[in-house]
């Protein structure tokens, strides 16, 4: 496993942990245990009694600000990032991520919580903090990858933190072992809705240095009906979810596609611009391939991913009718469905730089970022790709 390996060259050794869970373990051999045996792990934290607040000052904000920070030093040392090499821009971006998480950690909890019944499990807003606390584990430690932008692809390995979940909600939550995989999918299409939704009421973060997005968890609230309320971001229809969730299911054994297939899929021109260079990759779950362009010292990247079956989830999150808007003087975001496709739209009108992406088949996204004459131009990239035949990979 990658994720091990990690461990094994950040120096750290084989440890034990007291199995009777007395004295709760270090962060570090903690994070070991989850990543690499959370079978036996999920065991020894159902038996513990630390107190949240010591799970989240001791070990839930030291690994939140790994992905945030990483991406700071990346965007300072190599020059990238959605604000380029502005201290300030990367500074703002970094704070607001780091904010983000641990809101989404309470957020993910309370939803945890609220869903377990449905599922024939234990409500205990204690254990499913426990739970969306030590589950996210890979996907922080996934986030020191953004260190470097030629590993940036491996910070897939982050969605490990849905199997954790996965394996967690039985013996924490007592959701039946048949209904496990079910709630993990529910819940994690409830937090799709909810980010999206957060992110696209955030006003552009690289203006101003903190986030004034904070919302309530104590005023969230239940209905019989299964719809959760959430101020600040709106209802979630739990019965739709769970609907999404079934069709969802037939996607779980999806094997991603040679990244070689999908390089070919990558045009060597597109309108002016000239492909400069191409590649691809694959971890776990997904695989991927890039092409640079470029024309009259304009830059952008056309990359074409296959998320297998977490492409499903993005698919389902479109098939919910999502959409937002936001625009200022100089920028807008735009998120919405097309065809039950979900598409997001991104530009920067003072420096024309912006991105267009969207999902096809509930599976793959596609997706051209950087500097361009108009948005047109990134909407002619994501055209150029043959969607029939990448449709067709889906079945090889």
């Amino acid at each position: 496993m990658i994720l091990s390996a990690l461990f094994l060259t950040v120096g750290v050794g084989d440890m034990e942990l007291d199995p009777a869970g007395g004295t709760p373990p270090s962060l570090v051999e903690r994070a070991k245990a989850i990543i690499l045996k959370p079978k036996t792990e999920w065991l020894v934290i159902d038996r513990e009694t630390v107190p949240s607040g010591d799970i989240f000052t001791r070990y839930a904000v030291p690994l939140a600000a790994i992905g945030p920070v990483a991406t700071f030093i990346g965007s300072q040392v190599f020059g990238y990032g959605v604000f380029g090499s502005s201290l300030m821009g990367s500074l703002s971006m970094a704070i607001s991520g780091f904010v983000l998480s641990l809101i989404g950690l309470f957020i993910v909890s309370f939803i945890a919580d609220k869903l377990a019944p449905k599922f024939g499990g234990v409500a205990s807003s204690r254990n499913a903090f426990k739970l969306v606390a030590y589950s996210m584990t890979a996907s922080w430690l996934a986030g020191i990858f953004n260190l470097v932008p030629a590993l940036g692809f491996l910070a897939i390995l982050g969605l490990y933190s849905f199997y954790l979940f996965y394996v967690g909600a039985a013996p924490l939550m007592k959701v039946p072992a048949e209904k496990a995989l079910t709630y993990t999918i529910v819940t994690v299409l409830c937090v799709i809705v909810i980010y999206i939704t957060i992110w696209a009421i955030t006003a552009s973060v690289g203006r101003m240095v903190g986030v004034s997005m904070t919302p309530s968890v104590g005023s969230m609230s239940s209905s019989e009906d299964g719809a959760l309320s959430i101020p600040g971001v709106g209802t979630i229809d739990t019965g739709k979810l769970e609907q999404a969730a079934r069709d969802m299911e037939a996607a779980q054994n999806r094997e991603a596609v040679a990244p070689a297939d999908l390089q070919a899929l990558l045009p060597e021109s597109i309108g002016g611009y000239q492909r400069m260079s191409v590649s691809s990759a694959k971890a776990g779950p997904s695989s991927q391939a890039e092409g640079a362009y470029e024309a009259n010292e304009k830059r952008f990247t056309l990359k074409v991913a296959d998320m297998a079956a977490m492409g499903a989830m993005a698919g389902m999150a479109g098939a919910l009718g999502m959409e937002s808007s936001r625009e200022d003087g100089d920028s807008y975001e735009r998120t919405n469905t097309v065809d039950g496709n979900l598409v997001i739209e991104k530009w920067d009108r003072a420096s024309e730089r912006g991105s267009f992406a969207t999902v096809v088949g509930k599976r793959f996204m596609v997706e051209a970022d950087g500097d361009a004459g108009s948005i047109d131009e990134l909407k002619a990239a994501v055209a150029s790709i043959d969607m029939g035949r990448l449709a067709s990979l889906a079945g090889t």
